[in-house]
């Protein structure tokens, strides 16, 4: 069965939230619309374009919603997420990661024959002469020269790597400069506005330093892509980026929620719309309840997840192997035998690649089921 046949399965079924098999993925469909509404006016406002990254959601039906509200693509970490996307019709897909072994270069080449706007990045001259000659002959590749923000992961360090990379690219035929990126994921979990802001104008700086040697050989950048939801709000002040690659906004994840993203004290713009239902199945022992999340259920990069409903104030939770999580109640009743406990996501994405399904409400009630259609597409 394929993504298009098993989504028009899914879709528009109802039923009662507390019916759901657990652990299960939930997403509030009303704040995920809000979320994706606030951060489309944000990017109109300050006149960035809108490019969301699909590796928080891997879903082509919040593509395509993003896409309605008035980005103008979407980024993904690896080449099967973007295959997975132009499945789903959604086109001006970016891929942030160097696409380098000899079949995802083919892979690659055959994608963007059939899609609008396909970008990819490069930071080695190898690369760029194994994608030009790919190219060659087919419709023109356009790559994006990655800058490396500090963190030693992928992308050029100086100027003059860049340089070199903008010359190397000009000897292929095949391949087509459209820019630079630059994502500060160092930046975007600093919990302090005024400390995040200080390191990002640091990047923003070397950035600048980048461009103006490109510029200076004839490169001008007309795309420069970057930004993240922890800093999409300093981002905008800079004058640098055109567009803001943008993720997990869409469901806030706790580690996003634990930073102050505004500045001015207000709380977050976005709203938790990703959490995860589980159910009590053993409260034998005093003040605690066994639930059937474990480390198949969340993410353990991140702190342990935290509680949203179902649980006395002040109940934490403790991984207690593949299959369970121990609910400590500090206070209160501890909750009874089959009795759903809520969490949200303590990371989102390798949360999300957990689970096949998303569980889409409105209030209690069930409107559809989507599924995470580039789960475990990491190449």
């Amino acid at each position: 069965m394929t993504d298009e046949e098993l989504h028009g399965h899914l879709i528009d079924r109802q039923g009662s939230r507390r019916d759901f098999n657990t652990p299960v993925l939930v997403v509030d469909l009303d704040a995920l619309d809000r979320n994706i509404a606030r951060m489309a006016e944000f990017a109109a406002a300050n006149g960035l374009q809108l490019r969301p990254h699909a590796k928080t959601h891997k879903s082509p039906e919040i593509a395509r919603r993003q896409v309605a509200a008035g980005a103008i693509g979407a980024c993904c970490a690896k080449l099967g997420e973007a295959e997975v996307l132009a499945d789903g019709g959604i086109h001006g897909l970016h891929i942030t990661s160097p696409v380098v072994s000899p079949p995802a270069i083919a892979r690659l080449v055959a994608l963007n024959a059939r899609v609008d706007g396909l970008m990819c990045v490069v930071d080695n001259v190898d690369n760029v002469h194994a994608l030009g000659r790919a190219a060659t002959g087919g419709k023109p590749l356009s790559v994006i020269i990655d800058i490396d923000p500090g963190i030693r992961r992928t992308g050029v360090g100086s100027p003059a790597a860049a340089v070199e990379l903008l010359e190397a690219i000009r000897d292929e035929p095949g391949l087509s400069y459209a820019g630079v990126q630059c994502y500060c994921g160092m930046q975007q979990h600093i919990e302090g506005y005024a400390d995040r802001a200080t390191s990002m104008t640091d990047r923003a700086n070397f950035v600048r330093e980048v461009i103006a040697a490109l510029t200076g050989a004839g490169g001008s950048p007309n795309i420069v892509t970057g930004g993240g939801t922890g800093t999409h709000r300093i981002d905008a002040t800079l004058d640098l980026f055109t567009e803001l690659q943008v993720g997990s906004y869409v469901f806030m994840d706790s580690q996003y929620l634990a930073c102050d993203l505004t500045g001015d004290e207000g709380g977050s713009p976005f709203e938790t719309a990703l959490m995860i239902d589980t159910r009590v199945v053993s409260n034998n022992a005093t003040g605690m309840a066994t639930v059937d999340g474990g480390f198949k259920a969340f993410s353990t990069d991140a702190d342990p997840p935290l509680v949203i409903a179902g649980a006395p104030d002040g109940s934490k939770y403790f991984f207690m192997g593949d299959e369970h999580g121990a609910l400590i109640v500090p206070e209160g009743k501890v909750p009874g035998l089959a009795e759903i406990v809520t969490f949200a996501a303590p990371h989102c994405d390798p949360t999300v690649n957990l689970y096949d399904t998303y569980h889409v409400v409105q209030g209690d009630t069930l409107r559809a089921l989507w599924p995470v259609a580039a789960r475990g597409r990491s190449r």
